[in-house]
């Protein structure tokens, strides 16, 4: 028997918001709120474009057209600028996994796996910026926040998607296992993309075997009562 998640009217995630970040202050106005996501986007091709060792505040001021002292309006360094994008990243992820998972009939909430995986790798593969930044490893393993690695702040918003749409009850082993899932989908995850832009498939393909072999054993370590 199957079922069809279903995704409650609203769904927030305060900490998903890119403001989050370290910004010198807020955009206040429609105006300089685009071009706040102007300067994103550009920082974006040149992350895919130079890589983060050469991007520099100067570059992205000059492809967006903006002073670089705007820049400096609103973000102290490149740095700040990058988790600003991670975390619009984060954003675009989550609202992909929530629209995907509207969709979707499964059997088990564990059998969602394979369209998390999809999600994340178009993504890689159609997202300006995000084969080069990801989540933001390659800037700082904590840059989506200070006080927590980027794949636990990953693995707290599936979470938190997974219980709102399905009503699975949230507990420490959920949390747990999503965690792991995370961790093991990352690292294979990482081997698809190493030598092949668009992901090697069988590796691909892997990466869901894993994860969905890890947590289709779920149900019967806690129970079997989950939806």
């Amino acid at each position: 028997m199957t079922s069809r998640t279903h995704v409650p009217a609203s769904i927030t995630f305060d900490e998903l918001a890119f403001a989050q970040a370290p910004l010198r202050r807020l955009p206040a106005q429609q105006r300089s709120m685009l071009r706040v996501q102007r300067m994103l986007d550009c920082c974006a091709d040149l992350l895919d474009e130079v890589g983060y060792e050469n991007l520099s505040t100067t570059r992205i001021a000059e492809r967006a057209g903006v002073a670089i002292g705007s820049i400096y309006q609103f973000f102290p360094d490149k740095k700040a600028i990058t988790q600003a994008l991670g975390l619009r990243f984060l954003d675009q992820f989550g609202s992909r996994v929530i629209e995907r998972l509207a969709d979707a009939s499964f059997s088990h909430w564990t059998a969602a796996v394979d369209a998390v995986i999809d999600e994340y790798v178009d993504m890689h593969r159609n997202v300006p910026g995000f084969r080069s930044l990801h989540f933001g490893d390659i800037v700082d393993t904590r840059l989506l926040n200070h006080d927590t690695e980027n794949n636990r702040v990953i693995s707290i918003h599936l979470r938190k998607i997974i219980v709102s749409i399905t009503g699975i009850p949230d507990d420490e082993s959920l949390d747990r296992a999503l965690h792991v899932a995370v961790e093991a989908a990352d690292a294979v995850l990482k081997l698809a993309f190493r030598d092949t832009p668009d992901g090697d498939p069988a590796l691909i393909a892997e990466a869901k075997r894993l994860v969905s072999s890890y947590l289709s054993d779920y149900p019967q370590r806690h129970g079997g009562d989950h939806p």
